[in-house]
Parts: structure tokens; sequence; C-alpha cells
């Protein structure tokens, strides 16, 4: 079975089961200062856990493309993958524990279905402890439906528990695990006790407590069941293999690498893993400057976690022997695998392209500025008796000029230098370095901390998104925001520099509106019925699909400001927003400007 072939079955699967196919979102969050990008299936969902209803219903399910980089380093062993796909099902205070193992002891062992051999299939469920019980109740469906008592391990909070954060939804989850050991796992072999034989598969959480404070757990009134399995991982399974890099996902990349770099994969394990690293950073690249809110490469946030990418990806294609630009031609491969199942990839190439090339031009002259700084350097180094260099030189090199440490490295070797690694660390970890914050305060999956201020900014930037287009033209498009308590960034396509008297017009716009007090209303139809009505629509969702539309002004079928398709929040009248100021306009990458704006004060949200 081909990786397409699964993404279909299990959508087809859910749909039996009356589950609505919902779109896959922006690997961008809009509205989410926490991360940096879309890290897990359930992320879009994230209102909807928390209450909200959703248009689709109650019992839904999609393919979610997601990026997680707080392991950037540990790319390139056979499993650890920068980008990954996780299919998901949800129900939203619909069925619960016993529906949510029924169907995934079904899909994965029926002969319609996945096939799977039960025997090479465990569990493992909350073990209890002094906040809540032991799930007796998750380990009984799996006996229901065939599990052996012994292939149920029973583990900690830590491995079995599901937290939104300190306070709010929480509750344990059941994680389906497959043996990639030889032949049938032994009698009492389960997760708990052989970890290295068992390859996670699938994760069902059951939110059905709201955490009050450290000690105090709630019954939910709506119990919710959010799931997801890893594509590549199952598909990796599926056809036997020992890596996920052996699969046809990653295969025609691998590929590509061997006949610029002419190199054969499998002939040297030092090699092979920087042709993973190339493969597995070149197509995260291609999903994000691909993605409908695609970011450039950037000295902060997302922007700067792509550059990382870019530039590993082009150090080891250097190390195989690889001199030329490369990245574009490996990106034609990715777009060719994955435009069926992610068109917006196809319909970006061209700026994927031109943007991957400009970045490694661009780094492979930093590689030589490099080099020259470090030869400037070396006079003085020579004079340290201890023959190390520094973790703060070796720091200054990488954050000002680009320079990895791993070049660092190679290069005082050769003049006989060790470096100060633990040094270097610690000078990285007072940086704060972008692609950890990614991840920080996260748990499984991660719930956003919506709040008031955040949700004033995001309606702002409706208001931002209309004036743009009164004062500059049609041709302007939203190409991503990001909102914080303090501040909001908004990009946009335009082809030149706005004038002070542009801004001007545009802010002013936006304060007239919110001092006209206007309405805000939510009304769901289908994508045709509010494109048909002027909606703004940033997502081409699946045909028949029912969407959010939010309308600010006076009467939302006739006298309105602004429409668009978006899942919110939203604040009741835009008098709630308060003073809109620009900070600053500027170039964000070829073709795209960016605004920086604040506001402040404002009238209280309603309480919901």
């Amino acid at each position: 079975m081909t990786a397409n072939e699964l993404r279909s079955k299990y959508i087809e699967f859910f749909k039996s089961k009356n589950h609505v196919e919902i779109s896959g979102q922006s690997l961008i969050p809009e509205n989410d200062p926490s991360v940096l990008f879309t890290m897990a299936g359930m992320h879009p969902l994230v209102p909807y856990l928390l209450g909200e209803k959703h248009p689709a219903g109650t019992r839904l399910t999609d393919y979610q493309k997601c990026i997680r980089t707080g392991d950037i380093e540990e790319v390139g062993d056979p499993s650890h993958l920068t980008c990954f796909e996780m299919l998901g099902n949800w129900s939203l205070g619909d069925y619960f524990k016993k529906e949510s193992i029924a169907f995934s002891y079904e899909f994965l062992t029926s002969k319609d279905w996945l096939a799977l051999d039960p025997k090479k299939l465990s569990v493992t469920v909350f073990a209890g402890d002094e906040n809540a019980p032991r799930d007796e109740e998750a380990a009984g469906y799996w006996k229901e439906n065939g599990m052996p008592e012994d292939k149920i391990a029973y583990l900690p909070a830590s491995d079995n528990w599901w937290a939104a954060g300190p306070t709010g939804p929480c509750g344990p989850d059941t994680e389906i695990f497959y043996w990639v050991g030889e032949g049938l796992p032994p009698v009492g072999s389960n997760k708990g006790t052989d970890s290295a034989n068992w390859m996670e598969i699938w994760n069902n959480v059951f939110m059905q407590y709201n955490r009050i404070d450290e000690k105090t757990l709630v019954p939910l009134e709506k119990k919710n069941v959010d799931t997801g399995m890893g594509l590549e991982r199952t598909n990796c399974i599926l056809q036997g293999k020992k890596s996920v890099y052996l699969t046809e996902v990653f295969q025609p990349i691998i590929a590509k690498i061997e006949e610029l770099s002419g190199y054969k994969y499998g002939s040297d394990e030092e090699k092979d893993k920087s042709v993973r690293i190339i493969a597995d950073h070149a197509r995260a690249s291609v999903f994000i400057i691909g993605d409908v809110r695609g970011v450039s490469p950037d000295r902060v946030g997302a922007g700067y976690v792509l550059r990382r990418l870019i530039r590993r990806a082009v150090r080891h294609g250097m190390k195989l022997g690889i001199e030329k630009a490369f990245l574009a031609e490996i990106a034609s491969v990715v777009v060719e695998n994955f435009k069926c199942a992610y068109p917006e990839l196809e319909q970006n190439a061209e700026k994927v392209k031109k943007e991957l090339t400009a970045e490694e031009e661009k780094f492979r002259v930093t590689l030589s500025k490099g080099e020259a700084e470090f030869q400037k350097l070396l006079p003085n180094l020579m004079k340290n008796p201890k023959k190390e260099i520094s973790g703060k030189v070796a720091f200054r090199l990488y954050d000002t000029f680009g320079f990895p440490l791993e070049l660092t490295q190679e290069l005082g070797a050769e003049n006989g230098f060790t470096v100060d690694i633990e040094g270097f660390k610690e000078a990285e970890r007072k940086h704060q370095e972008a692609s950890k914050s990614a991840d920080v305060g996260q748990a499984k999956g991660g719930l956003a901390e919506q709040s008031d201020t955040t949700t004033k900014y995001h309606t702002a930037t409706h208001l931002l998104q209309q004036a743009l287009t009164e004062v500059l033209g049609n041709q302007v498009a939203q190409k991503g925001s990001n909102i914080t308590n303090e501040r909001m960034r908004f990009d946009f396509t335009f082809e030149r520099p706005m004038t002070k008297e542009e801004i001007q017009q545009v802010e002013d716009i936006v304060n007239a509106k919110i001092k006209e007090d206007l309405p805000v209303t939510m009304e769901i139809m289908s994508l045709e019925a509010a494109q048909k009505e002027g909606a703004r629509a940033l997502f081409t969702n699946k045909y028949g699909e029912d969407v959010k539309v939010y309308t600010i002004g006076k009467d939302p079928k006739n006298d309105w400001f602004s429409k668009e398709v978006c899942g919110g929040p939203h604040v009741q009248h835009t008098a709630q927003i308060g003073e809109f100021k620009i900070q600053k306009e500027q170039s964000s990458s070829a073709g795209v400007r960016r605004i920086r704006a604040v506001i402040s004060g404002g009238l209280p949200l309603d309480p919901q």
C-alpha cells in the first residue's frame, strides 16, 4: 500500500463511520503565538476541542501536514522527520472511548482495511495516579476487541496523559504500537517491557476532565476524542520497511540526490545520514515555502527555522560533493510527489524554487565569508596554549556569519584545535534559538492560549486586509499573519514599499471602522455560497464543505465592510478593538510586504 492509498483508505473508513472529511489547514498557525508551525493534526481544531461548534458537525476526519522543529539535530537517523503527515479523526462531544477504540482496531486489523496482524499490535493506557484513576475503561474496551492482557501496558502520566496546559481540558490517552522486531513478539512483550521493538503508530486522546488547579480535576460535560496516526510510520510498517526513507514517500527524492551527488544510498552510513538530512529538510522547506501562508527565509521566527533547514541541507549536499545549487531540482521532485494531496505546492512551485535557490546561493557566499573570518581569527587562536576554540567564538561565527559548528570543528581540527561544544551550546541557549522556542510549553499536540487581546488583534487583521485592498487595489492578498499579546504582524502581496500617505490612509480607514462600532456576525454556509456573497477565502476547502463566514458591517447581506471565511476568534463589535496604529511597513520577501501594528484600549469583550 502506498502513502496515497493509505491516506485515501483512512478518510474512506471514517467517512463510512459518519465522519465528515474536512480540509487540512496551513502549516503556519494564524492565531497561535505559542508555536511557529502547526505541530499536530489537532492544532487547527483547537477552538472546537475547547467547545466552539464546528460547521461540519461532531464527527470529523482529515489529513494534515505538520512541522516539528524541537529536534532538528536528531533528523538523519532512520525515523526522525521534521515534516510529517497526520491522519486524524475527532469526536466533539459525540462518541467516546468504546467507539474510538473499536474504530481504531477495525481499521488496523480488518481485511477490508489495513489487515495488520493483531498479534503484532500492543497498546498502552494510563496507569492512574493520585489525581485520576487507572483507565480500566479503555483497557476493557481493548480486551473486548481482542487485545490480550499481556499486550496492554499501564504507563504513568508522562506517557499516557494529555493536557492542554497547567489548567484546562485534559485526560488519559491510549497509544497503539506495532511490533518491528523479528518474527512475532514473545509472550509478555509490550511497550512497557520492550520499548525498542514497538513503534507507535496511533494515539487516541480522551479529553474527559477540566483541570482547575494542580490537584483538582472536574469531569467535562462534553467529552472529546482526538486521534492522530502518523502516515509515514504506518506506511513504512505496511510495506515491511525498516525506515521511512525506504518508502515511496522519500525514494524519488533520494534518487534525485543520488543523481546530483553520484553517491549510491546504502554504501556508507555517514553519507547515508547526509542523504536523509537533505531529503527531510528539502521536503520540509518545500512544504513551508509552498504553503498557502508560506514564509520566506528570515532571521526570526518561522523564517529562521526555514533558513536553518535550507542551510543544513546545503551543508550536507557539500559533504556529498554537490558543488552547485541543487535544492530547486529536489523541490521539483517533492512537488510532483505531493501535488495531488497538496495542490498548493504546484501552484507555488516557481516561488518555492526561486526562494530555495536564492537562499542556497546566499549561504554559499556566507560560507566563504565565514571561512575568511576564521582565517582572520587564526593568528590569535594560535596563541591559546589549550588549543581550544571557545564556545563564544564558535557561536559568533555561527550567529553572525551562518558558519555551522561542524565546519568550525573541521577547520579547527585541520589546525590542531578542538571546539568547546558545551560553551557553544550555552551561548546558543542564551540566544534563545527560535527553533527550540517553537515547542516550549507544548504538551502532546499543544493547545493555544487565546486571550481577549489576541482576539482583538485577529479581528483587526480583517479590517487591515480590507483597508489595504481599498488603498492599494485588488492585487493585495494576505500571505500570513502572526499575533501575540503585544502586536500583530501582517504579510501581503505588493510589489513596492507603501508611501507615508498610503500607510496613513490605511490606518485611518481601520480606525474609522473601529469608531463606527460595526457589529461582527458569523454565519455557517458552503464555501461556494460564501464566495458568491463576496467572502474572501484564503484556503481552497473541499467542495461542499461548510465554513464559518465572519462579516463586519451593519448588514451582513447588503451593507458590510469585510467578509471572510475564517475560523475565528473575533470580537462582537469593532469598538472592542481599540485604537489601531501601524508601527512599521517593510519588505518581507520578494513581492511581499509586512506591516507591524499595535492596538490599545478598546471595550471589554462580551462574556461568552
